[in-house]
């Protein structure tokens, strides 16, 4: 089976786990499926941020981070966290194996803050080292601003 297909089954598993450990301490069903899918989300976007963006500045890794939350946002991308995150071909460190390794501190604060609706990123859409690609169609976007090494685009 594919490893993307692995660790979206994988988090499926863990919102089931986390709705079944709400309902079992008593809270109400409704309110048990929105905590965990804010703690879901906010796991998933921590675990991106940290791989996407490890070594970056903090402002840089909060603005990956509100790339996520835009897309989410944007008609042209899926409508949650996870299908952005998921979304074949999107992110490099999905394929690459950095998405396995473990979450920064830093990485958990990114993700709070873009939750809390910081967007350093101008309302970017995409973000690229563009000493690490040479993919023509991402160096052809437009440059809103550059955070670290990452050019943040529309």
């Amino acid at each position: 089976m594919p490893k993307r297909i692995l660790q979206f089954m994988t988090l499926a598993m863990l919102n089931i786990v986390m709705i079944a450990l709400a309902l079992m301490a008593g809270a109400k069903a409704e309110e048990a499926s929105e905590a965990s899918v804010d703690d879901a989300d906010l796991y998933l976007l921590a675990r991106i941020i940290s791989a996407e963006a490890r070594g970056e500045p903090y402002q840089g890794q909060v603005a990956v981070g509100a790339v996520v939350l835009n897309r989410v946002e944007h008609p042209s991308f899926p409508d949650s966290i996870a299908g952005v995150v998921y979304q074949p071909g999107a992110f490099t460190a999905i394929v690459d194996g950095q998405f396995d390794e473990p979450i920064a501190d830093s990485a958990w604060r990114a993700a709070r803050d873009a939750l809390s609706g910081w967007d350093p990123s101008g309302g970017a859409l995409y973000y690229f080292n563009p000493d690490k690609t040479d993919n023509a169609w991402m160096h052809a976007r437009p440059v809103i601003l550059r955070i670290g090494d990452h050019l943040f685009c529309s």
